[in-house]
Formats: C-alpha cells, structure tokens, sequence
C-alpha cells in the first residue's frame, strides 16, 4: 500500500467515526506549493452530512487524523481544503532503503506477455524523421511495459513487397548502370531511395510528354510506359520469376544493411521481423472461417465483405473478387500468427494515426471472429511530425533523412558542449561518443516529452538547449551529481547516528523520487514515454533547487551531509532509470 493509498483509508475512518456515514472514497491532489503540506483533501462533497461549514469540517477531519497518527502528523485548513503533512520518518525511510536501489520503480515480471510493433518501414527508401518518431515511441514502450512486469516481444513488420518496391526495382535497372552501395560508396537504403525519387521524376515525365500530345491526365496516369512497366515486374515477381526475385533479393539486402546501421545509431532493437512478402498470403483461410460463422459476405462479383455500419463504420473489403488479399486480410493473419507463436497478452501497434480506420476495422473483426486475444489489441496511433519548412514527401525527395539529422544533432551537440568550454582533459574519442549521446538525447528527448496523439514540430536547436525543458538539461543533472559523488569519498555510505530532521528542500526531492513508480505505472498503462520524459524534468528541476538551497560537500554535519549525498546519488539512480525508458543514455561528464 502507498502513502496516498494509507492516508486515504484513515480519511474514510475518520469521516465514517465524525458522521457516522461515508458517501464517497477519499481522493486526495498533490498540495498546491503555495500552501504548506504534501496533500490536500477537499471536503466540499461531505457538507451535507457534516451539517458544518467547509473550514469547521476540514478542522474535525484533520484533528481525527492526528488522533489516528501515523502517516498523517500535521494538517492545515484554507476554506473547504485540507492540506496534510506526512511523517519525515516515511520519507527518511524512502531514502535508506532505495538511494542504492539501482532497480527503484522497476515491477517485477508479472509473467504477462506483450508485443510491441514498430518501424514497419518500405524497403524502397530510407528512414526519415516519420520513422525516427515511430522507432522512439515504439522502443520507449517496449521498455516502459518491462519496466511495468510485461515480458517484452519488440516486433518489426517490414513491407517489403508491391508495387513501391518495384518502381525502385525497375529504376535501377533503367538507369542505375549497375551502380552499387559499394561501387558509389553510398549508404545502401540511401541508393535505393534515390532510385523511388528518380522513378517518379520519369513517371511524372512521360504523363506530362502524354498529357502534350493530347491524352487526358487520368488515362496518361493508368497508361503511362513506366507503370505498366512496373505492373508487369511486380506479377513476375509474385509469378517467382528467377532474375526478378533475384533483383528483389540484392536491392533489399542493401536496405536491411542501411536500416540495421540507423537502428544501431538510434539504439533501437527488434525480437522478432515480420516480412509482407511472407505473410501476404495469411488471412485467407480465416476468411473462409469468418463466411462460413457469418461474419463475412459474398457479393455476386465473388468478393468478399464486412458490415460494420451498426459500429459506426461502412462495409469493408476483406477479399478481391479474384482471391487475392488486401492488406486487412493480411493483417487478419498476421495477428492469428503472432498469437499462435507468442500468445501475446497485449499486442501493441505504433502507427501513425492516418491509419485510425484501419486498425479500428481491424480489431472489430478480430472480436467479431471470437479471438480472445482481440481484447488486448491496442493501436499506439501517434501524430505526424512537421518541420519549421513544412510537410516531408518522400517520392519528390523533400524528407528529411534519418541519418542526415542524427548528423545535424551531433555537429549541434559538439558547438554547443563547446561554447560551454567544459571538456578540458577529455580525449577526441571521448568527447565524439558524448557528442553522439547529447545530439541522441536532445532528439529522443524532445520527440518523447510530446503525447504521441499530438502532432508535433520538430526544431534540432530548441531540442538542444542545455537550460531548457530537453534531455541535456537532464544529462546535465545527472553529470552535476556523478561530479559530486565523485569527489565526496565513502564516508556518506554509511553514516552513524540518528537520521536528522529533513529541510523543506530535502523533503520536496525526496516526495518527487517517491512518485517514480506511480510514473512508471501512469506510463505504462497510458502507452505514454511522455509522462517519464515530464517526470523526469521535474526530478532533475527539483534536485536543482536542492543543490542550490543547500551545502552538499561543504556540510559540517556528517549526518546532513550523508542525507544530502544519498539524496543525490538517489536522484542520479532515478533518473539513469528514467532516461533508460526513453531509450537515453546517462553520461558522467558534461
């Protein structure tokens, strides 16, 4: 049982024993700062079997507190609130029993299962700042619902398949005279990119060559040379024609070696990969299981539907009327496969929020079809990230390029950490590993502190402000209290003596490192990295009051002084924990 939890049920007591009845369970709010105590009750709600005056009845329920005792130990009244002060001896023993802890807030497994889906890229291009949002939720959650008990299963769907990865296929081979990543020393899904864009750059040249001679644009769309072209190679390639899967093979072994050195820069990692080119064909057989209870409907055309109109939706498309899957049914059969191999309590999937109709169509028609694990569907839907230059488009080449940004965030990160002059002594390797971690923290940082429903504008330079709401600010914390640590010896590990009475300051940091695992809670259970990334913030901002307040090293009194180092060495630990569910690493020197 928690303090709020404690303090509650003596709430109910005492109302219970005042009036003799109780109409509500008690719900306490963290006291307002300006007022004295650490919470309040409102007692509003209890005029009515008090038969007293808001300020008469806090006074009643408070002075029964104090009879009551333990944790409540002081109260004060403003109007109908009171506000509680709770025992130094729960916080002091807060601080003795965790200031070492190095797994504070972390549950233990609960033997519950989840999958987290994410990345999910195409293979005709490379990842782009769209991605990086997805690729950060996704892991932060992963490690969030670890942190929450869950055994973790970090899946990655590729779409390597379709008609997209045959126009850079074809490209290629119209003009690419054989180049390779090696022959042309570029990155490999950067290559293949190049050749998406140089597709539709020839494609929107032949409409337009069309479109001169007299053919209306429509038609010039459907007939142009390029895709019929691609039409063609992509029946081959669903046909196994030997040369085709042959190129397919090649082009996407160079992405999967672009894509695994940006997921290694961004420190993101996967369990288990999905390939579309191996479950395109899955669903099928549930369709047929799904006419045969009634949930699906032939048309006369042999097409196969769903009627969702009594939720709220329209008739859905499961099956083409010559038998082949649209990317419902696949879904279908990928989430049967997925049970079938993990049997997943809860199965997450981070996708952007233009996808909302889909994953609803899709978690209706799993309940329709009876799978017990179709309760535990979840989409983590997320908000699309613009740019002070304005939207990206992947085709006309106007993204801005993962790699090209974790660039950007480094070079930001080595003139800032350099104006600030502080790294004499460190070595060129050293300091280039703590450029990397500070650009990866600013960007990790700033795209996680924003709910992911809320779509987002990214600025590389606010991200990176070392006194700002950013994860350098954090860093910076953490490194502050690594330098301190370092230099106070081992004297404050163990102190001998009585516990000493806790200032305001020592009090306020230590109530925000008790409200770490209700954090961790709130986030996993709201699939929510943003509410680590605040509390974070506000741990870091805290303890920096304290550090500013109070004298840590130059301390007289071995037992202050002890309490203020834990405290501090307290803090470091909570928010290397907190950093490490964003996917952010700690470093001891800034």
């Amino acid at each position: 049982m928690n303090i709020e939890q404690e303090i509650s049920l003596q709430i109910d007591r005492a109302i219970t024993e005042l009036y003799g009845e109780n109409p509500t369970t008690a719900k306490l709010e963290k006291t307002n700062k300006d007022f004295t105590g650490n919470y309040t009750f409102v007692v509003f709600p209890l005029l009515r079997i008090s038969k007293k005056k808001p300020e008469e009845t806090a006074a009643e329920i408070g002075e029964k507190l104090i009879q009551i005792g333990h944790p409540v130990v002081a109260y004060n009244v403003v109007k109908g609130f009171l506000n509680l002060s709770v025992s130094d001896t729960l916080w002091q023993n807060l601080l003795h029993k965790n200031w070492n802890n190095p797994g504070y807030g972390i549950q233990h497994n609960t033997a519950n299962r989840v999958m987290v889906e994410y990345s999910s890229p195409n293979t005709n291009k490379p990842l782009h700042l769209g991605h990086i949002r997805n690729n950060l939720l996704g892991y932060s959650i992963a490690e969030i619902m670890k942190a929450g008990g869950y055994e973790v299963i970090k899946a990655n769907l590729i779409n390597d398949r379709g008609i997209h990865i045959c126009k850079s296929m074809l490209a290629w081979q119209l003009f690419g005279n054989g180049e390779t990543p090696e022959s042309s020393g570029t990155k490999g899904d950067h290559l293949v990119g190049k050749y998406y864009v140089a597709f539709d750059k020839a494609y929107k040249a032949e409409i337009d060559e069309m479109v001169a001679g007299g053919m209306d644009k429509e038609e010039a769309e459907k007939s142009a040379p390029l895709l019929l072209q691609t039409q063609e190679m992509l029946r081959q390639w669903e046909a196994g024609d030997p040369d085709v899967i042959e190129l397919w093979k090649t082009m996407n072994g160079w992405v999967y070696k672009g894509f695994n050195h940006t997921y290694n820069r961004l420190g993101v990692d996967f369990d288990k990969f999905y390939y579309e080119s191996n479950t395109y064909t899955l669903g099928k057989d549930i369709v047929s299981e799904g006419l045969e209870k009634g949930v699906f409907y032939r048309k006369d055309d042999g097409s196969v539907w769903i009627d969702l109109t009594a939720e709220g939706l329209d008739h859905k498309l499961v099956l083409r009327k010559d038998g082949t899957s649209v990317y419902i049914t696949q879904d279908i059969g990928t989430a049967d496969e997925k049970f079938r191999e993990f049997g997943t309590e809860k199965s997450i999937y981070v996708v952007g929020n233009e996808q909302d109709y889909h994953f609803k169509v899709l978690f209706l028609i799993m309940q329709k079809l009876g799978r017990k694990y179709a309760s535990g569907m979840y989409h983590l839907s997320y908000g699309m990230v613009d740019l002070p230059s304005g939207k990206m488009k992947s085709r006309e080449g106007t993204v801005v390029d993962a790699d090209d940004l974790l660039d950007e965030m480094h070079d930001t990160a080595k003139a800032k950490t350099l104006e600030l002059g502080k790294t004499e002594g460190m070595a060129d390797a050293e300091l280039d590993t703590l450029y990397e971690k500070l650009g990866l923290a600013a960007l990790k940082f700033f795209i996680l502190k924003v709910d992911p429903k809320k779509r987002m504008l990214f600025n590389p330079e606010e991200s990176i402000d070392f006194q700002g709401d950013t994860g350098p600010f954090v860093l910076y914390t953490y490194a502050r209290i690594q330098s301190m640590l370092k230099q106070a010896g081992n004297d404050w590990q163990t102190p001998s003596g009585e516990s000493p009475t806790l200032l305001p300051a020592e009090r306020d940091a230590l109530e925000c490192l008790y409200a770490f695992p209700e954090a961790v809670s709130m986030a996993c259970r709201d699939y929510n990295p943003a509410v680590i990334a605040h509390y974070s913030l506000d741990l870091a901002k805290s303890f920096n009051r304290l550090y500013n307040e109070l004298s840590f090293l130059k301390e007289t009194d071995p037992a202050k002084r002890a309490a203020r180092l834990q405290i501090a060495a307290f803090t470091a630990n909570t928010l290397h924990n907190a950093c490490r569910l964003l996917g952010i690493e700690t470093v001891d020197r800034m």
